[in-house]
């Protein structure tokens, strides 16, 4: 019983050690995201309007066909009533 119980302290140890350098990391994490802000910022400006013109097309291209615009199909006009107001009741 006894190997159970040290198996269990084990486990714990390292879930709170898992824990810690979890919150560590993300500490490390934000304060490099801060310093990349506040050094490059001149550089990430300067680029904004240039990404801003870029971004134009590619949501053209990624976003374009989601509608179905330009999916070229056949279509039997002459299946419905001639005024197309639906099912005609």
């Amino acid at each position: 019983m006894s190997s159970s119980n040290e198996k269990n302290r084990a486990s714990s140890a390292g879930d709170a050690a898992g824990r810690r350098a979890k919150w560590v990391f993300a500490g490390f994490a934000a304060l490099a995201g801060v310093l990349l802000v506040a050094e490059h910022r001149a550089h990430v400006l300067g680029f904004l309007p240039w990404l801003i013109l870029l971004a134009c097309p590619l949501m053209h291209l990624f976003m374009h066909g989601t509608h179905g615009g330009h999916h070229h199909r056949r279509h039997d006009h002459g299946a419905g009533p001639a005024d197309g107001a639906g099912d005609g009741k």
